[in-house]
């Protein structure tokens, strides 16, 4: 008798980053049946509404009445929900400053460039300049640090 080879996990956050992928490109919320169809069925329904309801617990997802369920809408666009979960991560640290110094030590040298020049239109207090969000954080737009958003 033979056996079959355990089915493959896939990476983690690799299902949600699906969902979150399929509410971005809509042009309003979507049901859950909708998110699977824009999904091409990959997923069962039930799989996508336990995805969606775990999103919504970590506040990466608002949801509405739509009859006897709900749709779903993303309450950040992709750079804003990276900001989040680096944040969530740097609030966990007992020592925010080595876990910022060895986060700065990774980065590359036209990211620490950009991090400089992003901190440099921060006023103290944490507001960019002018209270903007600065280098279209709202619209995940990064446009040249040299230029004025």
């Amino acid at each position: 008798m033979s056996e079959t080879p355990p089915a493959q996990r896939r990476p983690a956050g690799e299902l949600e980053a699906s969902v979150l992928a399929a509410l971005w490109a809509a042009d309003g919320p979507l049901t859950p049946a909708e998110v699977q169809g824009e999904l091409d069925g990959r997923l069962a329904r039930t799989t996508v509404t336990t995805i969606l309801s775990r999103l919504h617990d970590k506040g990466a997802v608002s949801r509405t009445r739509a009859g006897r369920g709900f749709a779903y809408s993303p309450i950040h666009d992709s750079a804003g929900l990276t900001a989040r979960r680096m944040r969530s991560e740097l609030d966990k640290q007992d020592d925010r400053t080595t876990a910022l110094a060895r986060f700065v030590s990774e980065l590359t040298t036209e990211d620490e460039r950009l991090l400089r020049a992003l901190l440099d239109e921060v006023e103290p207090g944490g507001a960019a300049a002018g209270g903007a969000v600065p280098y279209g954080a709202d619209d995940g737009h990064h446009p040249d640090p040299g230029t004025t958003p």
